[in-house]
C-alpha cells in the first residue's frame, strides 16, 4: 500500500478524533494546508486529501479566503 494513502488516512482519522473528543470545538479555525502538511510532514495534496475526507464526514467546513474550521 502506498505510504500517502496510509498517511492521508491515518492524519484524517487523527484530526476527527481530536474533533470528537472536543480537543478541536467547534469554530475553531484549522491550521494552514501549508502549516499541516510540515506538522505531518507530508506533501500538500496529501492534506488536500485529508480535507475533503473531514468535509465529506461533515467534520470541518471550508470558508474560501479565510480557511478551514471545525463544523459547529
Amino acid at each position: 500500500m502506498p505510504t500517502e494513502k496510509v498517511d492521508y488516512r491515518r492524519i484524517a482519522n487523527e484530526i476527527a478524533e481530536k474533533i470528537k473528543s472536543g480537543q478541536l470545538a467547534p469554530g475553531v479555525k484549522l491550521p494552514s494546508t501549508r502549516e499541516l502538511a510540515e506538522q505531518y510532514a507530508v506533501h500538500i495534496s496529501t492534506i488536500n486529501r485529508v480535507m475533503t475526507i473531514l468535509k465529506d464526514r461533515e467534520l470541518v467546513v471550508g470558508h474560501p479566503g479565510k480557511g478551514v474550521y471545525v463544523a459547529e
